[in-house]
């Protein structure tokens, strides 16, 4: 996968802020994307400050996984929050380099534009990757919104400072919300169509749910299901 290098990774906190602040202008938020035929999960385990990456690619006609690549290493940027893309970011792009198959879509386990700085994980790997990405996660970060309907696929946009930087969507009846914004290179309606299209019977989107069955060290019978490697 191109790896674009927009700057340096030996940063402090601080500077961190200021990269989110100068790089949000380059976050596309319409749709600029080609059909959809491999689409991503990404997601990263610690214990302590060692930290596995994951990357598991699914075909979208059917959500089932036909590449993973896996990258460990020490963490040294501190979790702070509203940064947590300079804490995982690297180590995934070490991930993304042994890829055979490349995504044409990006659901990160993050916030997109649903950020205090209009800049989450989603949009520093669409950025980066040059790739239309989706942040799903899991809690808010800002923002306020209503609650939707318990249906599947019913939704309610979250508002901040007289923005709409996302939306909540209820994956599943009667479940938790997720928290759905744009990345790069992807409108808020098609983001939330496309999570919505890659959750299965669970909250969480299956390429989600693979990544993390990766990052917590199920690589080995992933394997084993999947068709590119048999």
């Amino acid at each position: 996968m191109y790896i674009k290098d927009l700057h340096s990774w030996a940063i402090t906190p601080g500077e961190a802020a200021q990269i989110q602040n100068q790089l949000r202008s380059q976050i596309i938020d319409e749709d600029d994307l080609d059909e959809i035929q491999f689409v991503a999960g990404m997601d990263i385990g610690f214990k302590g400050n060692l930290a596995r990456s994951s990357i598991v690619v699914l075909r979208y006609s059917d959500l089932e996984p036909v590449d993973l690549a896996v990258a460990e290493a020490t963490v040294s940027f501190p979790y702070v929050p509203g940064l947590l893309s300079f804490r995982e970011t690297p180590l995934l792009l070490e991930a993304a380099k042994k890829l055979r198959t490349e995504p044409d879509l990006i659901i990160a386990d993050g916030h997109g534009l649903a950020h205090p700085r209009r800049f989450g994980i989603a949009c520093h790997l669409g950025l980066i990757l040059d790739k239309p990405a989706i942040g799903c996660a899991k809690s808010r970060l800002c923002g306020t919104y209503n609650e939707p309907g318990n249906g599947k696929g019913a939704s309610e946009h979250i508002h901040d400072k007289g923005e709409i930087i996302g939306a909540v969507l209820r994956s599943r009846s009667n479940v938790n919300v997720v928290y759905v914004s744009v990345g790069h290179r992807v409108s808020l309606k098609t983001a939330i169509e496309l999570t919505l299209s890659c959750c299965n019977q669970y909250r969480i989107p299956e390429t989600t749910r693979y990544a993390h069955k990766v990052a917590s060290g199920e690589s080995v019978s992933l394997v084993q299901q999947m068709s590119i490697f048999n």
